[in-house]
């Protein structure tokens, strides 16, 4: 039992650590994440949601020590750089970005604070970093590949889905960096598929529709749409200006499949944002972005949807099904 003078002395040293516990606790840090996207948050929203849920694992919870700041630029390229200043204005400590045009945006605007990127098609061509294993600089983060080999691969998977397919159309941001790799890979691989390719440029959401129009003259009975985040965004209406089209078509990621769309083959968007909150969470405890290794997607999957292949009066091989990663009905 404790006696009253002891009791006394436990209490006014209680009193006297108080105030600098509670002093220790307003004066921890908060950390500063930005999020620049090019879509709306509705369109982000999972992925970001991703990259939470691995920041919480590893200690970092948002509103508590640290604070992540959201911008989205709505389908805009020309709102980017000023969403940016506002983000480096917020003194944040590190900007994760959504797409290779949003980390453009972001290199353009700083040089010392980091950048990590969720997504980019081919940082290394596109010239994002210099090198994979050692990016120097201040941007490290996720890429899809080394190099577009990834577009011949899927022009053989859509010519397994649609064999008489002899023209193919393929849909190409005009402002993507890394397109022209792309461009240059389908043509190598068109050649050993015996397929002609039908390369239709555009710059922004408004061009879809004449694209999709120009079709028909070049008379394409299959389609393959690039990885990017334009595309990503308006995936909704590309899904259904190819089914209208009665066009099958392959997309990069499943979420087009999600949309209504034929197939999919690439890697998934939500680990490669799970896998950027790693990189973050290494720069928050003192890495340098620039010693950080940029990050390649280890599985790539392929998603079939035989719904939309029965819309489409198309049979799915059944090889190719079961391949697959995921079969939606």
């Amino acid at each position: 039992m404790i006696d009253r003078r002891t009791f006394v002395g436990i209490f006014a040293s209680a009193l006297v650590a108080l105030p600098r516990a509670i002093e220790a606790q307003q004066t921890e840090k908060v950390r500063r994440i930005g999020f620049i996207s090019l879509n709306s948050v509705e369109m982000a929203g999972d992925n970001l949601d991703a990259f939470r849920q691995v920041l919480r694992e590893r200690g970092w919870v948002d509103g508590r020590n640290v604070a992540i700041e959201s911008r989205f630029a709505e389908g805009n390229v020309d709102r980017l750089p000023p969403l940016v200043a506002e983000l480096i204005q917020n003194k944040v400590d590190v900007i994760l970005t959504g797409a290779s045009v949003a980390t453009w945006a972001a290199k353009n605007a700083t040089n010392s604070i980091p950048i990590v990127m969720g997504s980019s098609a081919d940082a290394l061509g596109e010239g994002l970093v210099t090198s994979l294993a050692h990016p120097g600089g201040n941007i490290t983060g996720m890429t899809f590949l080394v190099g577009p080999e990834i577009a011949g691969k899927q022009l053989q998977l859509l010519k397994e889905m649609a064999p008489a397919a002899s023209r193919v159309a393929v849909l190409m941001n005009s402002t993507n960096r890394s397109h022209a790799a792309f461009a240059r890979e389908l043509k190598v691989a068109a050649r050993s598929l015996e397929v002609q390719i039908q390369v239709l440029e555009l710059s922004s959401p408004e061009h879809l529709d004449s694209a999709f129009g120009a079709m028909p003259k070049g008379r394409a009975a299959a389609l393959l749409v690039l990885t990017d985040s334009m595309f990503f965004g308006q995936r909704q209406r590309i899904a259904d200006l190819a089914a209208r089209s009665s066009l099958p078509a392959l997309y990069s990621q499943k979420e087009f499949v999600a949309a209504g769309g034929l197939a999919s083959y690439g890697p998934s968007l939500a680990e490669m944002f799970r896998r950027a909150a790693i990189h973050v969470d290494k720069i928050l405890r003192g890495a340098k972005p620039g010693d950080i290794p940029v990050e390649q997607p280890t599985k790539f999957e392929l998603v079939i949807n035989v719904k939309a292949a029965k819309a489409l009066d198309i049979t799915i091989p059944p090889s190719l099904l079961r391949r697959a990663d995921e079969v939606i009905q």
